[in-house]
């Protein structure tokens, strides 16, 4: 493994670069499934380092391999390209020009850190055994999502091992947050239709009511979670939609309900669907009324690998130093980085982004949004270094 001085020379000579890559891609974000630009400039920027084999897996996916001078290990280390349906309400210069579209969650520096690796790595083929595979990923924020097509399109096979990570904005700059096991949720979605029989509000008697019994739909599916799963299994089922009703004097003839469910454990991921039809038929039942019911399984969850994370955690105090170690508890968020780690051990780390001080405090998803650049520097070492540690120690 190279030492902590010298990949650090080699990071601060591109630290700039690295930077504008990022800027540029925030600049011109593209959403999930359209960022035919952003892949573009991927490949080419690539292109410009020399000793890498680059392809592209999908349309708008890129995957580049970095084959060491010796046999060894495949250690891949994957990068989320796409950006949200958001309004930007940044005003700095490099806010961005596509109206309505945002890199509101970090990606742009993902891109960026993950080309910055890239680069470094090419320079140093004659130091690696084995190969790193870098894998700049289309679509991670919508279902099926871009992790699954690319492994389906073959760009985990023969991977020992796959490391991922992301700028996190709670995450104080400096900090890179560790979690082992169970890190991310499966984010399942909901939807419900209640027939009743609408009519006018003045008359209830002559209604089935689809806003009082959804009502109860609602309050009743609390008890998934209060009174019919383990409490310290962890489970959220939350109702983000409730559709209904044209004005004050008519109960509607129907209402919509829309939410989502996050789990870890999979038997219970299988179980709540159930749970939910139970519920929602019996108080329609008790009314009256009819119901539709569609459940939709998203992504599965993350769950990190002790021995790839050992290696990260074991990394970072390398580099960065004790204190820099955060084990941070694991979130009820979705990521398609699951799909990966079904073809390998793999692990998913975070990386602080936010800086009270500078006024870096806003969350994911806001059309504030924005990273400590200060990130990338830090985000790129980790990854040059991890890839020397996991070409040695993978397991």
């Amino acid at each position: 493994m190279m030492a902590n001085t010298e990949i650090k020379q080699l990071v601060d000579e591109i630290k700039e670069e690295v930077i504008a890559w990022r800027r540029h891609l925030h600049a011109n974000p593209e959403l999930s499934f359209h960022e035919e630009k952003t892949a573009q400039f991927v490949y080419e920027t690539l292109q410009s380092f020399g000793n890498l084999q680059i392809s592209r897996p999908t349309k708008t996916s890129v995957m580049a391999r970095l084959i060491g001078d010796g046999p060894g290990k495949v250690v891949a280390i994957r990068a989320d390209m796409d950006a949200l349906p958001i309004q930007e309400e940044n005003t700095f210069e490099f806010a961005s020009k596509n109206p309505g579209v945002m890199h509101a969650c970090g990606h742009d520096g993902h891109t960026a850190m993950l080309l910055g690796t890239a680069k470094i790595l090419s320079r140093l083929r004659h130091q690696i055994k084995g190969e790193v595979r870098f894998l700049f990923q289309h679509a991670e924020e919508i279902y099926p999502g871009g992790a699954e097509e690319m492994v389906q399109a073959g760009v985990m096979d023969g991977v020992d091992v796959v490391i991922g990570t992301h700028l996190w904005s709670p995450l104080e700059i400096g900090k890179i947050g560790i979690v082992y096991g169970p890190m991310m949720a499966s984010p399942d979605r909901f939807f419900i239709r209640i027939h009743g029989k609408g009519g006018h509000a003045a008359l209830p008697h002559q209604t089935i009511d689809s806003i009082a019994i959804g009502a109860q739909v609602v309050t009743n599916l609390q008890h998934i979670v209060s009174r019919n799963t383990d409490p310290l299994e962890p489970l959220v089922v939350s109702v983000t939609q409730f559709i209904g009703g044209t004005t004050h004097n008519v109960i509607p003839g129907s209402v919509e309900i829309q939410g989502t469910v996050r789990s870890f454990d999979k038997t219970l991921r299988q179980n709540v669907p159930k749970l939910m039809e139970r519920i929602i038929k019996g108080i329609t039942e008790a009314h009256g009324a009819t119901y539709e019911f569609k459940y939709e399984f998203g992504y599965r969850p993350v769950i990190n690998d002790e021995k790839v994370t050992r290696v990260i955690e074991e990394t970072v105090r390398e580099v960065f130093g004790e204190e820099s170690v955060d084990h941070i508890k694991p979130n009820m968020g979705g990521e398609d980085f699951s799909a990966f780690q079904q073809k390998a051990p793999g692990s998913f780390f975070y990386v602080g982004a936010g800086n009270k001080e500078k006024g870096i405090v806003y969350p994911h998803h806001h059309p504030r949004f924005t990273i400590d650049e200060d990130a990338l520097e830090i985000g790129v070492r980790l990854f040059v270094h991890a890839a020397f540690k996991l070409l040695a120690e993978a397991p």
